[in-house]
This record gives structure tokens, C-alpha cells and sequence, in this order.
């Protein structure tokens, strides 16, 4: 009885510290909690990027910026959700000041959502878009929220997918704000921290906004065409402005040992003839190119680049090959909305940036071989 009574107090306090202790404990996360992307990619090493998770997309972030691609392979994204869309959304939810967007075309509902929330708490948004687009249901609620737009109406395509938030950070690549751009199709979407970067994509946004430049009628004024960031050059070009043939062309030809393209539209001649010719010096030249396309397009490069033996092939996927991605070396990387076309040359409202990083060179060396892997290979 004695020992009973002498115990009952030492197990009770126990029984206390051990809870008071247990609250403290960490909870591993269920896959629930943070679901895994399928194929998550992985940082070569040494590099000063991580990764983010998605269920239905890959993702890396770095000091400035964050890189995404779409994985229209995803079991996932059949269901639209859990794509490179959700960062988006993300910092337009986060936005206190401003809002520009210049869109080709929108029907994500989540994008949708989101800018009419900014523009109830106040945020001002604004929107240039592909006037032949506009009639679409999500652009139509955007308007009936009170957000202005503003359409091209011209012949040429405003082609931009580009949105610059509070004049200090800029979204950009290759996708499209719709439910195939994010979950069907192949593309790129970059996340870029900087100001200078920013007010280069304002004084555009603005040409179209403000002052109704489109295509032809812009002039060149790109505040900031060189920005460097961390000891990263990108170099920052808008067509028909900037005439960006005549960049990619010297940066073609200064490839030393391969070149890689990811091509929606390919029908440049001279693109192609360089490209041609760094094959026959024994270069690595290997590219994959979307099938409508290739079907599609009269002057398509395909048929060339296959005769003259090139390992480029077409797309396997049944959505689109969206992207207009060329790497050089694995070390620089030119990529945005730019295709390889004589309308994205002089016609189309077009964005370009050319980053100079094997860091982030990789990481769309990695998408490349993703897409090559799924693609058909030449008979």
C-alpha cells in the first residue's frame, strides 16, 4: 500500500512531462499534406537551385528567380489542378499594387479567379490581349468585374504571355493562360525577381496599354536590354522592336559544341541554315518539333533537317509542343514566345530572354530530353 501511494505521484508527473513533451514533436507530413510531383527534377550537383514540388509539373527555384514546365504526361493533370499554375495564382493573391497582364489567350479559371480578387481588394489590373480572343467566356468575366482590356486589332498576333506584378517581378515563357497551355501542352513559365527586368516588360505592357502600339507600329525602347543579376546576364528582347533574328543568329553561330532546340513553329530559313551547317562541322544538333506543325506549316525546316540527317524529331505528346526554346553549349539558353517564323519576326507582339547560365541551361536541357524521350523517333 505504502509502495502504491509513493509511486502514484512519480507516474502522474511522468505522464505530465511526457505530454507537455509530445506537443512539441514533430508531425511527419503526409502525402496528403504535401503531395510529391511523379518525376520531381534533380538539381545537378553543385548547383544553387532546389526543387519545388507539383503535383503536375516540375519546378526549381533560385536566388532570383523560379523555373517551371508544364508535364502534360502527368495522370494528374487530366484533372487541371495541381499545375504551374498554382504558383501563379500564389503571387497574384500576394500582389498589393499592380497587375499587368498581356495574354494571347486566358481560360484558366484559377487565373481568372485570382485577378478579379486582386481587382476587388483594390490591386489595379490591366490586360492586353489577341483581339480575336477576347469574345472567349473568361476574358468576357474579367470585363464584367470591371477589369479594363485592351485587344490588338491587328492582323499580326499579340502573342505575349507575360505578366509583371507590382513593378518588380515578371512572369514569362511559353505558356499560354489556358487549361491546355498548362496541363496539355509542353511549355516553359519563368518567374523573374527584378526591377530592371520588370520595367523592360512595363514600358512593353504600356506601348499596348496606353499608348495602342502594336506589332509594327512599336518602336524600340526597352529601358534595360542587358540586366545582370547574381553575375546572370539575360538579355531582354521584344519583336517586332528589337529585330530578334538578328540576335539568334550570331548566338546560333557561336556555338562551339551543340545546339538543342524545343520548336512549336520552325520556318525560318536562316535559323534552319545555320543550324544545318553546325551539323556539318560536327556539332550535336538534336531538336524535337511539334507534329500540327510539321504537318501544317508550309516552309516547316522539318523535312530539311531530316534529310540533311539530323536527329530531330516529333512530338509524342497529344497536346502541343509549345515551346521556342534554344540551347547553346548547355550553357545559354534563348526562350520566351517567340517562335522561329517570319510573322514572330515582323508581325507578332513576341517576347525573347536570353539567359546566360549553365545552371539554368540544365534545367532545360532536362525538359529537352523529357520531351525527346516521348517523342517519335525518324523512320
Amino acid at each position: 500500500m505504502k509502495l502504491s501511494r509513493l509511486f502514484l505521484p512519480i507516474l502522474l508527473i511522468a505522464c505530465f512531462l511526457l505530454s507537455a513533451c509530445g506537443n512539441n514533436l514533430p508531425i511527419p507530413p503526409t502525402e496528403t499534406q504535401f503531395p510529391k510531383a511523379e518525376f520531381p527534377i534533380t538539381p545537378p550537383t553543385g548547383t544553387d537551385v532546389t526543387p519545388i514540388d507539383l503535383q503536375a509539373g516540375y519546378g526549381v527555384r533560385g536566388p532570383w528567380f523560379e523555373l517551371y514546365f508544364t508535364n502534360p504526361a502527368s495522370l494528374i493533370s487530366s484533372q487541371g489542378t495541381g499545375g504551374v499554375d498554382g504558383p501563379l495564382v500564389e503571387a497574384i493573391d500576394a500582389a498589393r499594387l499592380s497587375i499587368d497582364v498581356a495574354a494571347y489567350s486566358i481560360s484558366l479559371n484559377s487565373i481568372r479567379y485570382a485577378l478579379i480578387r486582386a481587382h476587388d481588394r483594390g490591386a489595379t489590373v490591366r490586360v492586353v490581349m489577341e483581339s480575336t480572343n477576347m469574345d472567349r467566356s473568361d476574358p468576357q468575366r474579367l470585363i464584367e468585374a470591371g477589369i479594363p482590356i485592351i485587344g490588338d486589332n491587328r492582323d499580326g498576333l499579340m502573342h505575349d504571355k507575360f505578366i509583371v506584378i507590382d513593378k518588380s517581378e515578371v512572369w514569362m515563357g511559353s505558356m499560354n493562360f489556358t487549361d491546355s497551355g498548362a496541363y496539355e501542352d509542353n511549355n516553359n513559365f519563368m518567374h523573374i525577381h527584378s526591377t530592371k527586368v520588370a520595367e523592360d516588360y512595363s514600358k512593353e505592357f504600356n506601348e499596348m496599354f496606353v499608348d495602342n502600339k502594336f506589332g509594327e507600329d512599336v518602336v524600340p525602347e526597352t529601358p534595360n536590354p542587358t540586366v545582370t543579376i547574381d553575375d546572370t546576364r539575360l538579355d531582354i528582347y521584344f519583336s517586332p522592336d528589337d529585330g530578334v533574328l538578328s540576335v539568334l543568329v550570331p548566338l546560333l553561330e557561336s556555338a562551339q559544341k551543340s545546339i538543342f532546340f524545343l520548336a512549336y513553329s520552325f520556318t525560318s530559313n536562316q535559323l534552319g541554315d545555320i543550324v544545318r551547317e553546325k551539323a556539318t562541322a560536327g556539332l550535336t544538333i538534336a531538336g524535337v518539333m511539334d507534329e500540327e506543325q510539321v504537318k501544317s506549316n508550309q516552309g516547316t525546316e522539318f523535312d530539311p533537317f531530316r534529310q540533311a540527317d539530323m536527329d530531330v524529331r516529333i512530338d509524342g505528346i497529344a497536346g502541343l509542343m509549345h515551346h521556342k526554346v534554344f540551347i547553346i553549349d548547355q550553357k545559354i539558353v534563348a526562350f520566351g514566345s517567340y517562335n522561329f517564323s517570319q510573322s514572330a519576326e515582323e508581325r507578332n507582339d513576341e517576347n525573347l530572354i536570353i539567359v546566360y547560365s549553365p545552371v539554368i541551361a540544365q534545367q532545360f536541357v532536362q525538359e529537352f530530353e523529357r520531351v525527346q524521350a516521348q517523342a517519335q523517333k525518324n523512320d
